[in-house]
């Protein structure tokens, strides 16, 4: 056959595989039905497929971020090696976050996904480490909840970051002070903490990491029955984070820890 018979048929093979690659669109609605059924690997690989298509998509930036962190927050292990690797992840998670806020500076998701990354990262650190993060993760918050004012995730963060100032110890706080040169971790406190948390769990009441970590806080501060409340809601909510089985079952640890424990306040 000669090359000229060739061509339509070579046109018509090559327009039905067009035909049939996803679109961005498309790898975007993929990842996200994999995201719903708790499955990061795969939906990451369709937003990367997507930014293949279109590298400055914000959707799919910023989601690309999301799934990368429920990767590393499911890596245990305190050795080097997993360290490294999560830690990676984290900051990948991070360039993702970055890239969404270059392409979209009033999304409130890209400027999330900045703070979650580093909140997260924070927390397999050091305390010097940790400080240094400390400003950025307030303020990419804070411009997630000024962007939106109903972002569950942002209130999230913000009652978490007061808690684990909170949490420093008093060598970590001099740190900070000496590094920033204005005390910032001096507006840390547990009633912010509270009203953050509570403020995410009334955005989002289903959630459980949300209820968690405000019972935590409660217990930070001696308000043990309203613990024992968060603690006792959550047992029933549906999972919806690759986390949330080993949350409940930090729950229940901490329903036993504080057992017969009477409000302090």
């Amino acid at each position: 056959m000669r090359a000229a018979s060739l061509l339509p048929v070579i046109l018509a093979v090559s327009g039905r595989l067009a035909a049939q690659a996803p679109t961005v669109a498309e790898h975007i609605a993929l990842g996200d039905s994999a995201h719903a059924a708790l499955a990061p690997q795969q939906a990451l690989g369709h937003y990367r497929a997507a930014l293949a298509l279109d590298s400055t998509n914000y959707a799919a930036l910023w989601k690309a971020g999301r799934e990368t962190v429920d990767i590393a927050k499911q890596i245990e292990g305190k050795d080097d090696a997993a360290k490294h690797q999560r830690d990676s992840l984290y900051d990948a998670a991070r360039d993702y976050g970055e890239a969404a806020a270059r392409v979209n500076p009033n999304g409130a998701d890209a400027h999330f996904t900045i703070a979650q990354a580093l909140g997260r990262l924070s927390r397999t650190r050091g305390g010097k480490e940790r400080v240094r993060f400390a400003k950025i993760i307030y303020d990419e918050a804070m411009k997630a909840i000024e962007l939106d004012s109903t972002h569950d995730g942002a209130y999230h963060v913000i009652g978490a970051w007061h808690a684990e100032v909170k949490r420093l110890s008093g060598f970590q706080k001099f740190f900070a002070k000496t590094l920033f040169g204005g005390g910032f971790l001096d507006k840390g406190n547990w009633d912010d903490a509270q009203k953050y948390l509570e403020r995410a769990v009334a955005l989002k009441p289903d959630n459980i990491y949300h209820r968690l970590e405000l019972g935590e806080v409660y217990v930070d501060v001696g308000k043990y029955s309203k613990a024992r409340e968060q603690f006792t809601a959550l047992e029933t909510l549906p999972l919806a984070d690759v986390l949330d089985h080993e949350y409940k079952k930090e729950a229940k640890q901490l329903l036993d820890d504080i057992k017969g424990e009477k409000d302090e306040t």
